[in-house]
């Protein structure tokens, strides 16, 4: 089942409850987001991503997951 920006955002927020989030898309399965968050200081690309990736909780796992693509954009704030 498709996914809409505003259930993507909530779970990004869950995580990042301080963070600007955008979230963009049309489809619900191919969607795109920017997660700016203090978090992410000290950490490289991959772990930042791999933290949003685990605040979508399963939801890009496996053959049944409700978003297929989700094009990431992960920054510290400036």
């Amino acid at each position: 089942m498709p996914m809409s920006t505003h259930e993507i955002e909530n779970l990004l927020r869950e995580a990042f409850p301080d963070a600007e989030i955008q979230v963009g898309g049309h489809d619900g399965v191919h969607m795109s987001a920017m997660v700016v968050d203090e978090s992410f200081r000290g950490k490289n690309r991959v772990q930042q991503q791999r933290a949003v990736y685990a605040a979508l909780k399963g939801k890009m796992d496996g053959p049944d997951g409700d978003l297929h693509a989700l094009a990431l954009t992960t920054k510290v704030p400036e």
